[in-house]
């Protein structure tokens, strides 16, 4: 966190977040467009779905590419973490929700 805070608000905006590829070098944020992801044993996959573990688990509720947003919108706000909604309403319900 403090090496984002460190760092340029237009640099934030283009890097925040995200690391370069290990395996392509690739320095833009790929789309990920699985909707699912596997797990290495039955008892991965349950701890996961406990949240005792961090980790995708189905796209709707976290993929890789929301993740990089997330950390983005937070290190741009000087926040600790965000949250990426599908939509205003569901933004809405979480404020009202919690």
């Amino acid at each position: 966190m403090a090496e984002e805070l460190s760092k340029n608000f237009e640099t934030l905006q283009l890097h925040a977040g995200q690391v370069v590829d290990p395996t392509t070098n690739s320095r833009a944020v790929p789309i990920y467009a699985t909707t699912s992801f596997a797990f290495n044993d039955s008892a991965h996959g349950a701890r996961l779905f406990g949240l005792k573990e961090f980790g995708n688990i189905y796209s709707r509720i976290m993929n890789p590419t929301v993740d990089v947003f997330e950390k983005r919108i937070a290190a741009l706000e000087g926040g600790v973490a965000a949250l990426a909604t599908s939509s205003g309403q569901a933004a809405q319900f979480i404020t009202i929700a919690a």
